[in-house]
């Protein structure tokens, strides 16, 4: 792939000017080989394995940055989902092996860690049942380990037994974690449709069909998109709109690859997927809710935003997809609450609801993520608003996500300060009618007719 003087130009001005990053360079391991009877003996294999394949990672992905300028804000690992490896060592404190993935993170000097996870969206094995028992106190005992269960597709349809256990170990590492205002669970997401090569956490794992070891690569550019409508005549339609998305995305997609593969030569490993998602930070206009509000809105969250945003995800997917044959993970935008300034102003004056963030889920990449309600609500609500988003995901063949934190000891209006890329959340408030029975019945909502398409 060639890169011309003008496309080098253009990067750099978007780099200095309008908030370019890559968010994250990922490396993805397996760990499968890690697997052993005893939980302390593949605790250890797994700690050693990690610091081994990623200790030049982050001095690498550095010195790229340094070298073509472009700032790489976080390098992160993803693995095996850690239920698989643990399977045949049941009977002890799963958290062991939590502490040693943590750890080793720790030395390599990684932002995060993911794949604390169980991919259930048909049922449990034995083992997988005693593992979801271990994620909140995996989580509040660790400080770079994240977390994430599957509990649905569209060919399995939705597993309720395991929506309804989400739930309660959402209430249990939120209180794990009181002092830090829940903290625990912004490290976990719950997943329809979960892609095995997502870059981004919280939800990143190493997908049983990937390779032994393989970078991928998560850009980011709400900041120069935003920047480009802000700057666009304030009468051009909506297709004119779309055309100017798509090729900065087209230039977004561009410089990630570039970062992307020269990690992995570097590094010598293959180099997987660019997932061209734009991912908000509490940073000032480096905002999806920005760009929504430039198209003509007054705030994020008005009636016409849903169109507006879909837009903007089907414009980002198409000038990625021109830019390189390499693109996954999600790919689209992403709506964290906490992490966008503006959805945060959104939020607070009363803008943005969760029901509105419920139909934003139809057309973007993820869910309902980093939002936080009041601590007070029940496990079983906290469930169904779990089960709504996997319907959207399962019903539409794409993946959904829940990233929800209730806040131990906060009400509605008082707000939850987490800082870094994690920013600051207002408490939203959730319906207040109940859905205790329904959560309760517990078994599988069937996949959906058009799954039957062998």
């Amino acid at each position: 792939m060639e890169y011309t003087q003008t496309e080098i130009l253009q990067t750099l001005r978007m780099t200095e000017m309008e908030h370019l990053d890559i968010r994250t360079v990922t490396l993805g391991l397996s760990l499968r080989d890690c697997a052993t009877a005893s939980l302390e003996e593949t605790a250890e294999r797994a700690r050693a394995k990690i610091e081994r394949v990623a200790s030049r990672l982050v001095q690498t992905v550095d010195e790229i940055g340094d070298e073509v300028g472009i700032s790489i804000a976080n390098k992160r690992i993803s693995i095996t989902p850690v239920s698989m490896i643990v399977e045949g060592a049941r009977g002890g404190d799963l958290t062991v092996v939590a502490r040693a993935i943590d750890a080793a993170a720790q030395t390599v000097g990684v932002d995060f860690i993911g794949g604390y996870s169980a991919l259930v969206h048909k049922g449990f094995t034995n083992a997988e049942s005693e593992f979801l028992d271990s994620i909140p106190a995996a989580l509040a005992g660790t400080s770079r380990l994240c977390s994430s269960v599957n509990v649905a597709t569209t060919r399995a349809g939705i597993n309720m037994d395991a929506v309804r256990r989400v739930g309660l170990l959402l209430k249990d590492a939120a209180e794990r974690t009181r002092e830090r205002g829940g903290l625990a669970c912004a490290k976990f997401v719950c997943f329809a449709n979960a892609v095995e090569d997502n870059p981004f956490m919280a939800g990143a794992f190493h997908g049983v069909g990937e390779p032994e070891a393989v970078i991928n690569v998560g850009v980011s550019g709400p900041g120069v998109v935003n920047h480009a409508v802000q700057h666009a005549p304030k009468d051009a339609p909506l297709h004119e709109l779309a055309e100017l998305i798509k090729k900065l995305s087209f230039k977004l997609s561009r410089a990630g690859e570039l970062v992307g593969r020269e990690a992995a030569r570097r590094l010598n490993l293959p180099f997987g997927i660019i997932d061209l998602s734009l991912a908000p930070t509490p940073v000032i206009g480096d905002s999806v809710a920005d760009i929504i509000e430039a198209m003509g809105f007054e705030r994020a969250g008005a009636h016409g935003t849903t169109a507006a945003l879909a837009l903007l995800t089907d414009a980002v997917k198409k000038g990625g997809a021109m830019a390189s044959t390499s693109v996954g993970g999600m790919s689209g935008a992403f709506i964290p609450v906490s992490e966008d300034a503006s959805m945060i102003e959104a939020a607070r004056v009363g803008a943005l609801t969760l029901e509105k963030l419920e139909a934003w889920t139809s057309v973007c990449s993820v869910g309902i993520d980093m939002v936080a309600v009041p601590g007070s609500t029940s496990a079983e609500t906290l469930s169904a608003i779990i089960a709504d988003e996997m319907a959207i995901g399962v019903m539409n063949n794409k993946t959904t996500a829940v990233r929800i934190i209730p806040v131990p000891g906060k009400e509605v209006g008082e707000m939850v300060e987490y800082g870094g890329l994690l920013g600051s959340a207002p408490i939203m408030p959730v319906n207040s009618f109940g859905c205790a029975d329904f959560i309760r019945r517990g078994g599988r909502i069937p996949a959906p007719i058009h799954s039957l398409r062998n």
